[in-house]
């Protein structure tokens, strides 16, 4: 049931059509109607506007009457064009037919509107892809996210942009997307992954997934309905599972697309537990989540629980929110702070009632990412970095757990018996008094992947700067104690936790 004063869903494309879908496709790529194209077009200032859901720049930018400038009105800004400037572009009989466009007034005004927002995507390697959503509901769409239908299907976004750049792409047989939306997890999937299987509660969900795979010319997926893994048989398993789940820690689950319709972070916590029995041995499970940070308890503690036997885990809280903050940020989302201020109040009260009763004193949002493994003690790691990092980080992520396996299979002994080179682009910083001897402090600083920053001694930073693959460990730390003037015997034994730290957290590269 669509909510007073906001227009009903409207009725999808077919999925059955793939003729008509094929001539849209070449349609659009024939008038470049391309994130180059858009970009190209629109300039970068009426392209970033649409990001913010602002549109006037970009209705300047195409009041032409060429192919692109049509394509962009009518399937970006969501408005009426003219029947025939249409027709000079799109098979418009065969579109209005399958059900990507429908007719407006009549007569000498007589025009066609879009049924579905349509964004243009590029792929990882240049691929023109092509994104389906409900109308108004992707990010640079007409009216931005704002809807508060139930079952409302988001277009691309940060959190999907976001889950897609940190997945790991290395080709698989079987990938689940739980939870598909709009199909943008799946799509990626399908360029590497040889069967791909999306779910989601949401019935409407499937069908725009299946028109972005088709539309974007990529294989199509198998496409289950249900709940979390209920839809996966008990005996099927995964090479990789993407989800961008419903997480928001909400009052209730009025919005299919974001809220979890369970207590608390229940939703997020019973993701990850269920993970570990659906994947493959070396298959990774990787999730956008929120989790509580409840009062009297180590946040870090929570998240750790949650991972299940037999999986290494990197968790990564990228911020977080006070009850306040979040509770407003969500309420905007929904479009509730534009309803009557008395139901506002209400729905906030509701909220903060909730976190009250839960003893919960924020939110916390990141990243979670578990990988099977047959060790005998799998390596938990937690943290807090919410500093800039350079996306995509798939191929940061798969060297992370490969950095682990190698740690996790050489003793000191073997540690100082190997060799390492400095990972690209690390950078040293010193600090210190002017005149001084010595720095005060020294940092290794990375310009890729996480950029991470670490404070090393001196005896580190020299180790971490000759490491170029041709001595080993042990015999770098032997040269550094007789410039340093130490027991080498005893430099040997405390210098092994510190090169483990470097290679843990990728400034030193087994070789």
């Amino acid at each position: 049931m669509s909510n007073s004063g906001l227009p009903a869903l409207s009725a999808l494309p077919a999925t059955d059509r793939a003729d008509v879908t094929v001539r849209l496709r070449d349609a659009l790529l024939g008038a470049s109607f391309t994130a180059d194209g858009l970009l190209e077009l629109l300039g970068a200032p009426a392209y970033a506007a649409l990001a913010r859901s602002e549109t006037v720049p970009a209705l300047r930018a195409t009041r032409g009457d060429t192919p692109l400038e049509t394509l962009v009105r009518l399937f970006l800004l969501q408005q009426p064009v003219l029947h025939a400037r249409v027709a000079d572009v799109l098979p418009v009989a065969e579109c209005v037919e399958a059900g990507w466009l429908v007719r407006v007034g009549a007569g000498a005004e007589d025009a066609v509107a879009a049924t579905v927002d349509v964004r243009p995507y590029g792929g990882p390697d240049g691929e023109d892809w092509f994104i389906v959503s409900d109308l108004g509901c992707a990010v640079g769409g007409a009216g931005g996210i704002g809807s508060r239908e139930e079952g409302v299907v988001l277009g691309v976004g940060g959190a999907s942009t976001t889950l897609a750049g940190i997945t790991v792409r290395t080709p698989v047989s079987a990938a689940l997307d739980l939870g598909t939306g709009s199909g943008i997890q799946a799509l990626h999937a399908a360029h590497h992954a040889t069967r791909v299987t999306a779910t989601d509660l949401n019935p409407r969900a499937l069908h725009i997934t299946a028109l972005t795979l088709a539309l974007s010319g990529a294989p199509a997926a198998e496409l289950r309905e249900g709940s979390l893994f209920e839809p996966v048989r008990d005996d099927e398993t995964y090479d990789l599972i993407v989800s961008n789940p419903p997480f928001v820690i909400s009052p209730g689950a009025r919005l299919t697309y974001r809220d979890g319709g369970m207590g608390g972070d229940d939703l997020c916590r019973t993701l990850v537990q269920q993970a570990g029995d659906r994947l493959r041995e070396g298959g990774f499970a990787q999730f956008l989540a929120n989790w509580q940070h409840v009062e009297g308890e180590d946040w870090q503690d929570r998240l750790r629980s949650w991972v299940p036997r037999g999986c290494d885990a990197w968790i990564v809280q990228r911020e977080v929110q006070d009850v306040t903050q979040y509770a407003e940020l969500w309420l905007r989302d929904a479009g509730d702070h534009r309803a009557d201020p008395v139901e506002y109040q209400a729905r906030y009260d509701a909220w903060l009632d909730e976190f009250e009763a839960r003893k919960v004193r924020g939110v916390g949002f990141g990243w979670i990412t578990l990988r099977r493994t047959d060790a005998a003690v799998p390596s938990v790691t937690v943290e807090e970095w919410p500093h800039p990092v350079e996306q995509p980080l798939g191929d940061t992520v798969r060297a992370h757990f490969d950095r682990l396996d190698h740690l996790r299979e050489h003793d000191d002994a073997a540690l100082l018996a190997g060799h390492f080179r400095l990972a690209p682009e690390i950078v040293q910083e010193q600090v210190g008094l002017p005149g001084a001897e010595d720095p005060e402090h020294v940092v290794l600083r990375q310009n890729r992947g996480m950029r991470r920053a670490t404070k090393v001694d001196t005896v580190g930073a020299g180790f971490a700067g000759v490491c170029d693959g041709t001595l080993s460990a042990g015999r770098i730390l032997d040269a550094i104690a007789q410039l340093v003037g130490e027991d080498p015997v005893l430099l040997r034994d405390r210098t092994p936790a510190q090169i483990r730290l470097l290679v843990e957290q990728g400034f030193i590269e087994p070789v």
